[in-house]
Order: structure tokens, then sequence, then C-alpha cells
């Protein structure tokens, strides 16, 4: 057998992917009782703004699946879900770089404006 130099997902997910979609894996049933089932869930950051992928996303990333997994073997009715808010440090300076070549400052804008223009 030989082995591809570079990771396909397609060739291997799809197939896994599909079967854990069909298991429920990926959802947890909120009529459960949770004295028997206690609820386990993590929110899952999204990627931050510079599209910029390091080992603390690997490292946070791979911690979260280890826990989730654990509590779900563990009897826990367990949900990892998107979250939001991750990337408000890294889009508020994208944003005030941004300003700055046009000769503002989120301090002239104002908070409110300044919101504005994150929002854009």
């Amino acid at each position: 057998m030989e082995l591809s130099s570079r990771y396909d997902p397609k060739a291997t997910e799809s197939k896994w992917y599909e079967r854990w979609e069909q298991a429920g894996y990926f959802h947890a049933d909120e009529t459960k009782d949770p004295s028997q089932f206690p609820p386990y869930c993590i929110v899952i950051p999204p990627p931050n703004i510079t599209g910029i992928l390091h080992m603390g996303c690997a490292l946070n990333n791979t911690l979260q699946d280890v826990l989730i997994r654990w509590k779900r073997m563990a009897g826990y009715n367990t949900l990892w879900v998107p979250g939001t808010d991750h990337a408000s440090i890294a889009t508020q300076v994208v944003v005030e770089r941004a300003l700055k070549k046009e000769g503002l400052s989120r301090e002239a804008l104002g908070r409110e404006r300044f919101l504005e223009r994150v929002w854009q």
C-alpha cells in the first residue's frame, strides 16, 4: 500500500462525517433526563479575522475535541457548537489600521461610529 505525501481529507472524512451525522454525534438531545445525562457544551470560537491559523488554534481545537469525546463517552449529553466573538480583538486591530490609513482613529469616531465601521 502506498501512502500519499499529502493528506486528502475528501478521501477519508466524507465517509466518517456521514456516519457521525447519521449516528447523531453532532446533536444534543434536549429531551434526555439531565439527572441521567448531564448536559455538557463547548462553544467553538470562529477563526480570527486574519485567517491565519497557528499552533494555538490547533491545540485549542484538539483539546475541545478530546473533552467533548470524553464527556460523551462518560454519558454526558454533549454539544460542540460554533461560537461568536472570538475575533473581536483582531477585528479591532484590522479596522483601526484601515482608519489610520484614512487619517482617523477610533477615538475620533466615537464608540457608535466605530462599531458601525466594525460591522461593515
